[in-house]
């Protein structure tokens, strides 16, 4: 993977967005367990692209983008949760499925091409 690219970026664009939505949680909502399991989620996905990118092989690379991918599933149930139980209102939910959705989709595409590579 290169340096600067796109899962990186939006990983890492993703995981402050959910932070600043747990401090926002935190102070305005006083819930702590739901948003605390979307904060863990929602940060692991940048996280563990970057272990990725830092992979001693091929194979820790993709097992790397698997768990990546794995978290933005549960991210995205998470986010789900909360907007359907009404701590997100339709509007904050949106934007955030709609990227965690983008991240679903791009992880996806990596792990699929790397699966034609290797067959």
């Amino acid at each position: 993977m290169k340096q600067d690219n796109v899962v990186q970026t939006k990983s890492y664009a993703f995981a402050l967005r959910i932070v600043k939505l747990y401090q926002y949680f935190v102070k305005e909502k006083q819930e702590y367990v739901l948003s605390k399991q979307l904060l863990r989620s929602g940060t692991s996905i940048g996280a563990n692209v970057e272990e990725a990118i830092g992979g001693q092989s091929q194979k820790d690379f993709q097992a790397k983008l698997a768990i990546s991918y794995k978290e933005a599933r549960e991210t995205h149930y998470w986010l789900r949760l909360m907007r359907d139980s009404g701590y997100l209102s339709g509007m904050q939910s949106e934007s955030l499925l709609a990227d965690c959705s983008e991240l679903l989709k791009i992880l996806g595409s990596i792990q699929r091409t790397m699966k034609k590579h290797n067959s």
